[in-house]
């Protein structure tokens, strides 16, 4: 592969036709762009030249006066073709694409299909009857160019090459509810029409944003659809070679975020629609959006099933792992969205350790992979991140890893996540006691003098307020996780497989903290109450 690769800057022309197709992802589609960079160097611009012409292909469809459009559409088209059949092009854009059809040898009839779906789209406004034709419409307009571009990944048979235009599909969903406002003010609705009769609605019900129970059902009914879409590409990730992976879950993990905040806009994302989330792969700050009632001021969560989610999809475990890393992501994002301060999260206790090496071994990579793919998202996002647990035990290329992402973030202040790695809540208390003792040895503390403060002096990290709302995914127990801070969290045991948790989980489980009347010991309270003395804390 590095061989065909080798000639991407062979003359100055081509170096500056691969430069513009870079150039129009990275102004016009940053999350590709951003998902792009993580990919090998030798694919990287094919992958540029690609979707650098899928841009500009929309732009020539969607720019101008609407009586010229078609026919300079018709133009581009013909070009394009014509270029591509032989083998040369004197565009800025076209000329990168067709060195990369022809330098890969891929398959020039996806490119026929993308353009002929653009066309009938650049030519009528859409209507589609069922998801099943919004669908036809998705699969020419990204799913063809993902198909394309599959053949550069080392892919592992057909399986590969189908579900990867389902992934597309699933990205293009977030496309459609980023666009949506701008689209039904120019007349043009991009949902099915049955779901809308479905609900009595038409058009100008979706633009008005009015009546708002019927578009909340609406909207439910979309998200189901583009759930069934994410639900079947997630196997594709292990259908590629390893060192492609980490694109495929970068996009995964875009559209996932993105289903997220539709959950939570619900049908005000009708006339708000949702902003991008990533730009040059950074994070974008939102304001907080809190549920009706109290929020949990800590919540701390016990992400369990990650091995077993990937038994169920017959995939490897480590599959299951990095998989639980993107619901880790879509966490912290839901929790910021939310409203609430402090998370934490059990992603390796002291008991981990006697699973086996090579499941260990994959459980630190894709944790490794997360903080490397993640730091720069978790601090724009204003995300602290602090670590609790040993720190002796570790490799050190991942302890020094979390200490720098300790320090990068350090003066954020949007939310806190504390990481609990090599976390055994018994031997924190037995550390705990160890360090008394050694004050008591040298006189510095009296043993009757002992109080619940001097304890909590000598915790991993003292000053980690009590949790108010703990979730625990597939068991019910909270396996030796934050015994000193659990003891009056409120308890939520969710069904799921943690891969699965998504917002809208962790909005059920913050409405029940929030009906729950919380007394610590003393008189009624009002549900979800939080009202209680400051937790015990160093100083």
């Amino acid at each position: 592969m590095a061989e065909r690769a080798g000639g991407f800057g062979e003359s100055p022309e081509l170096r500056a036709a691969y430069g513009a197709c870079e150039g129009e992802v990275r102004q016009f589609y940053a999350a590709m762009w951003a998902a792009i960079t993580v990919l090998p160097a030798e694919v990287r611009p094919a992958f540029y030249a690609i979707h650098g012409w899928a841009v500009r292909t929309d732009q020539t469809a969607d720019e101008g006066a609407p009586e010229e459009r078609a026919a300079r559409f018709f133009r581009w088209r013909s070009d394009t073709l014509a270029e591509l059949r032989s083998g040369h092009s004197a565009h800025p854009v076209r000329r990168a694409l067709v060195d990369t059809v022809h330098r890969w040898d891929l398959d020039a009839a996806l490119l026929v299909e993308h353009l002929d779906t653009v066309w009938a789209d650049c030519t009528a406004a859409p209507e589609f009857e069922t998801f099943a034709d919004q669908r036809r419409y998705m699969r020419g307009s990204t799913g063809a160019l993902a198909e394309l571009w599959t053949a550069l990944l080392e892919p592992c048979g057909p399986e590969a090459f189908r579900l990867a235009s389902v992934l597309a599909e699933a990205c293009q969903m977030s496309d459609l509810f980023e666009d949506l406002p701008d689209d039904l003010a120019a007349g043009r609705c991009y949902l099915p029409g049955e779901d809308l009769r479905r609900f009595g609605l038409e058009a100008d019900d979706l633009r008005r944003g009015e009546p708002r129970e019927a578009l909340d059902a609406l909207v439910e009914v979309q998200l189901s659809h583009w759930r069934e879409l994410l639900d079947e590409a997630v196997p594709v990730a292990a259908m590629v070679g390893a060192e492609y992976q980490p694109f495929l879950h970068t996009l995964l993990l875009g559209a996932q975020m993105h289903y997220d905040e539709v959950t939570l806009l619900r049908s005000r994302v009708l006339t708000e629609g949702v902003e991008p989330l990533s730009v040059d792969g950074g994070a974008r700050r939102r304001p907080a959006r809190p549920v009706p009632g109290p929020v949990p001021g800590h919540l701390a969560v016990i992400m369990d099933g990650n091995r077993r989610w990937a038994k169920v999809r017959g995939l490897p475990a480590d599959q299951g792992h990095r998989a639980g890393m993107r619901t880790a992501m879509r966490l912290v994002n839901a929790a910021q969205r939310l409203g609430i301060r402090h998370v934490s999260i059990y992603m390796f206790s002291t008991e981990n350790w006697g699973r086996s090496q090579e499941e260990v071994t994959a459980l630190f990579d894709a944790f490794a992979d997360w903080i490397a793919r993640g730091a720069e998202w978790l601090h724009g996002l204003g995300v602290k991140v602090r670590w609790c647990g040993r720190r002796d035990r570790l490799d050190a290329s991942l302890a020094s890893s979390i200490a720098l992402l300790e320090s990068m973030t350090s003066h954020n202040d949007v939310l806190t996540l504390t990481m609990c790695v090599d976390y055994g809540g018994r031997e924190e208390l037995t550390a705990a006691a160890r360090g008394l003792a050694a004050e008591a040895v040298a006189g510095t503390l009296r043993p009757e003098g002992i109080g619940p403060a001097d304890l909590a002096r000598h915790l991993y990290v003292p000053e980690l307020p009590d949790v108010d709302l703990l979730i625990r995914t597939c068991e019910q127990r909270i396996s030796n996780f934050l015994p000193w801070h659990l003891a009056y969290a409120e308890l939520v045991f969710d069904p799921a497989l943690w891969p699965d948790f998504d917002l809208a989980r962790l909005r059920d489980a913050v409405d029940a903290y929030a009906g729950r009347g919380r007394r610590f010991g003393g008189n009624d309270s009002l549900p979800g109450q939080t009202g209680r003395a400051e937790p015990v804390r160093a100083g």
